[in-house]
């Protein structure tokens, strides 16, 4: 029998139902939360109690940080165009890249690779600083002593016991920087979440992923009010709030004149 071009381990139907992970989708609904079927899906086995709550814990705290992040100018601003929601939703995840959802994945790059290596924190701090490569999953454009995020969620995560190596080595490095700069650079959210969903045993590379899913409740929310509060075409910039910087006007050669 030829191989098939298509393979998933994640879901299939059987006699027309759904199942998911090998358990029957009817048998999910309203046994398991949202986050709890998330880790289904992402693990491929049910979550303890623990892991129920650290899931839910970490979604919460990224679910929504106002209307300045790129993700909801560019939700908002694509709605204003006579859009529908869900082009506004699309166009805000779009928006998500390196310096605004990124860290999450870089963090957990760095950490988990950080943690295999063995290498003292010292040397691997010193590296980052020496060649002035930023380290992901710290620094803040408005928490300069902690981030109050990053203390609820490694609060929880010593409660629910997921607390180990890789909050351990997240930690040092907030204090190794500290201690070579002078300076404190604190550990954010993405560079919590990084180092407890490492220590939870999940791959680096779904990282943008978990991103991704706690956000959209806040860009659905961001789009329905544009949709329902707003005029089309509102989000547009007086000449009070950009500054031209061009060249000043001119007129085009004579050469190039036609008409």
């Amino acid at each position: 029998m030829a191989e098939k071009k298509w393979r998933t381990a994640i879901s299939t139907h059987i006699e027309h139902e759904p199942y998911i992970r090998g358990y029957r989708l009817l048998d999910l609904v309203g046994n398991l939360t949202f986050s709890e079927a998330i880790y289904l899906l992402l693990k491929g086995e049910l979550p303890s109690e623990a892991e129920s709550k650290m899931m839910d814990a970490i979604f919460v705290s990224i679910i929504e940080h106002s209307i300045a992040p790129p993700s909801v100018i560019a939700t908002r601003a694509v709605i204003s165009g006579g859009n529908s929601l869900n082009v506004g939703v699309g166009a805000g995840i779009l928006a998500f890249g390196s310096a605004h959802g990124g860290a999450l994945e870089d963090a957990m790059k760095f950490m988990q690779e950080g943690v295999s290596s063995g290498r003292p924190v010292e040397e691997i701090v010193r590296e980052y600083l020496s060649e002035k490569k930023p380290i992901p999953g710290y620094g803040h454009r408005y928490y300069k002593e902690f981030d109050p995020r990053t203390k609820r969620l490694m609060e929880l995560a010593r409660k629910y016991g997921f607390f180990g190596k890789h909050c351990e080595f997240a930690e040092k490095v907030e204090e190794e920087i500290f201690k070579q700069k002078g300076k404190r650079i604190v550990l954010n959210v993405d560079g919590a979440i990084a180092a407890i969903t490492s220590d939870m045993g999940f791959d680096w590379r779904l990282g943008k992923g978990f991103f991704i899913i706690g956000r959209v409740p806040g860009l659905v929310a961001h789009a329905y009010e544009e949709l329902t509060q707003e005029k089309p075409f509102s989000k547009r910039l007086s000449e009070e709030e950009y500054e031209y910087i061009g060249v000043e006007p001119r007129e085009l050669p004579k050469e190039w004149k036609k008409v």
